[in-house]
């Protein structure tokens, strides 16, 4: 498609390399899921938050996660108008439709679960009253793997709302010359032009959930998660809502190739990056030295392709 080209062109332009990681990101956006940015500082993942919020005509909106950030400032709060002698609704962080929550695991876990309804549900409620979040939303969530000091590890339940964990990694010589030489010429996540806008997002997220997905395809996607649950080596299998997300995100990557019929290509081709932060190796595993990406990855192969 003309558009899903332009889209990704802009952000390449500059969210310089890791053209798959600005194509999965946009597979979570035509979800209507999450994702949870995992590496190093200094990468780039603030950039290509803000680079994709550009590219697509979105409200951008970034909270620096600390120990002392409260729930309120998530979801938002009552505030006394002194003048009016009323209480009026104080919009949180969330109220944007890309919401960058850096370092998500710094915050403490009552702050963190502040995240949740948003995220599975599209609204938050504060003092009793429920107020929708903008349309299209999704949050981009970032979190440093080395620095555990200070952290609160996310709990499952929260890492299970995410549809996808990415990691970018360090760029190429190439990529970081030309990182380099925009760097100098100042060009910024501030300088890209919109491609599209939130009407267009909408209509091709409803195109997404029409991509036709065979039972076979159903049955395979399946036999993937239900692997998973029987692999001793695994703490604990994927969940019903990780299947559901890998359809749906098959579905994404079969929208982007311009088909309006996924195949089993199309699932495992994201499989590895929506089911690998559900899982957990035994400590018995860990002691062996087993690797949990590679463990996953002969999963997906053992799954029956299907002929239909």
């Amino acid at each position: 498609m003309a558009l899903i080209e332009e889209l990704k062109n802009a952000i390449c332009d500059i969210f310089v390399g890791k053209e798959s990681v600005a194509e999965n990101l946009l597979i979570c956006l035509l979800s209507g899921g999450h994702v949870l940015l995992e590496d190093v500082p200094g990468v780039g993942k603030t950039t290509l938050a803000k680079t994709m919020a550009g590219a697509l005509g979105l409200d951008f909106g970034r909270i620096q996660f600390t120990p002392d950030t409260l729930p309120s400032d998530i979801i938002g709060t009552s505030v006394y108008d002194m003048h009016s002698g009323k209480f009026s609704f104080r919009e949180g962080a969330v109220m944007h439709q890309v919401l960058l929550a850096d370092e998500i695991n710094r915050t403490s876990p009552k702050t963190q679960a502040s995240l949740l309804e948003a995220m599975a549900e599209g609204q938050v409620t504060a003092d009793g009253n429920t107020y929708p979040l903008p349309k299209p939303f999704i949050v981009i969530a970032t979190q440093n793997p080395v620095d555990f000091l200070g952290t609160y590890p996310l709990p499952e339940a929260q890492m299970d709302r995410f549809l996808m964990r990415l990691s970018l990694g360090y760029p190429e010589e190439s990529e970081e010359l030309r990182l380099a030489m925009n760097f100098l010429s100042g060009k910024n996540a501030g300088m890209v032009e919109p491609v599209c806008g939130a009407e267009e997002i909408l209509r091709m997220q409803q195109e997404t959930e029409k991509v036709h997905l065979s039972e076979g395809m159903l049955r395979y996607v399946r036999e993937m998660v239900n692997l998973t649950r029987s692999e001793e080596s695994l703490v604990l299998g994927a969940s019903p809502r990780a299947m559901l997300h890998l359809l749906r995100a098959a579905q994404a990557k079969a929208y982007l190739e311009g088909r309006d019929y996924g195949k089993p290509d199309d699932a495992k081709a994201v499989a590895g990056n929506v089911l690998a932060h559900r899982l957990s190796l035994t400590p018995e595993a860990r002691i062996r030295g087993e690797d949990l990406e590679k463990l996953l990855t002969s999963l997906i192969l053992r799954a029956k392709v299907p002929m239909d």
